[in-house]
């Protein structure tokens, strides 16, 4: 493979990351407050980052199967519909997390669900680096990248925004069943 080539499929996955940054720093030039420009961030960085970048692999997976395990230097195997499904579920909760009525909360979840699944992949492409000599500019190139930052920047916006907006612990007795006092919590019983 010749090298602009190799570079190209090594540095494809940041440009999700870089379209959520340059997108959130466009539209938060003229943010009314740093709530406000967190919020533009936390969208940005779920519907570009997450949303398009997953369902940007779900297509590939689908559609090139046999491309995609050669970029990530495997053979072909089943592992790419299972990769293109699980791919297609981060599509859908970036997508969700970019919503409007998405709260801290569920992105910091969503973004611990991302971060499993990608976390879990960015060990295994490390493991496929070291223990077999992985090279292939889909195991060892931006991917690592992308599967490190994508979720923890997530969180951490998601988290940030909570702390900013004061609800960075909900009320006690609005979060328990039933009507449960909050002092029977405090009891033990």
């Amino acid at each position: 493979m010749d090298t602009p080539s190799c570079l190209a499929q090594a540095a494809f996955p940041l440009i999700w990351l870089l379209i959520a940054v340059a997108g959130a720093l466009v539209r938060t030039r003229h943010s009314p407050s740093r709530e406000a420009a967190l919020e533009i961030w936390q969208r940005w960085w779920a519907v570009a980052a997450l949303g398009c970048g997953s369902l940007w692999m779900t297509i590939a997976f689908l559609t090139v199967p046999d491309e995609m395990a050669t970029v990530i230097g495997f053979t072909a195997s089943p592992f790419q519909f299972e990769i293109a499904f699980a791919n297609l579920g981060l599509a859908v909760l970036g997508f969700r997390a970019a919503a409007p009525s998405a709260t801290a909360r569920e992105r910091i979840t969503i973004g611990l669900g991302a971060g499993m699944f990608l976390w879990g992949a960015l060990i295994g492409h490390l493991y496929q680096w070291f223990a077999n000599g992985d090279h292939a500019p889909g195991n060892t190139g931006g991917v690592l990248v992308y599967d490190l930052l994508l979720p923890a920047v997530m969180i951490f916006l998601a988290y940030r925004s909570q702390r900013l907006s004061g609800t960075g612990r909900p009320e006690t007795a609005a979060a328990l069943p039933n009507g449960i006092d909050d002092s029977s919590v405090k009891a033990g019983l």
